[in-house]
């Protein structure tokens, strides 16, 4: 019964949307024509390249440890091969920490990336929204890569009838 309500309250939704002022917007494109998110790309991936840098030199230490420990191992002691192998799993675990570090979520990369776009995409959305309310536009799609919603006014919202409809 639910899913026939749902069907429902979207048929009537479809409907109604063209009767709707909506307009298209391929924010990539009004990205890329910023010469300030130009910039802000540019130094991130040079940034990237660095770090990505730093993190191949960390991998390629733990390498040559392994390799060394493995030419060698048959003459070590049971104590020595141990006492390698947990050093080269520490210097492993260390890289990998580091490398989360620069390019985790909560990474270095990620703070920078945030600081430089951040102010970049608020002007952008900013703007969206005041071109939609000025031509009175109630919805606008994101035409780019990934659709989104950028903006919608607020007397076209219907979430609340959707679950309305749901909870009969």
């Amino acid at each position: 019964m639910k899913r026939l309500l749902l069907l429902a309250a979207f048929l009537l939704t479809a409907a109604a949307l063209p009767a709707q002022n909506c307009i298209v917007v391929n924010s990539e494109k009004v990205f890329k024509s910023l010469d300030a998110y130009n910039r802000a790309i540019a130094e991130l991936d040079d940034l990237a390249e660095q770090y990505q840098k730093q993190v191949d030199a960390r991998y390629a230490r733990v390498e040559t440890l392994y390799n060394n420990y493995m030419a060698q191992k048959t003459s070590l002691s049971a104590a020595a091969r141990q006492s390698r192998e947990e050093a080269i799993l520490a210097l492993e675990k260390e890289a990998a920490d580091y490398q989360e570090s620069i390019f985790g979520q909560e990474g270095t990369l990620m703070k920078r990336r945030v600081e430089l776009i951040e102010p970049i995409q608020k002007k952008v959305f900013a703007a969206i929204e005041a071109y939609a309310e000025r031509i009175g536009a109630t919805v606008v799609l994101d035409s780019s890569n990934n659709p989104a919603l950028l903006y919608t006014d607020p007397a076209a919202e219907r979430t609340q009838q959707v679950i309305d409809a749901l909870a009969r």
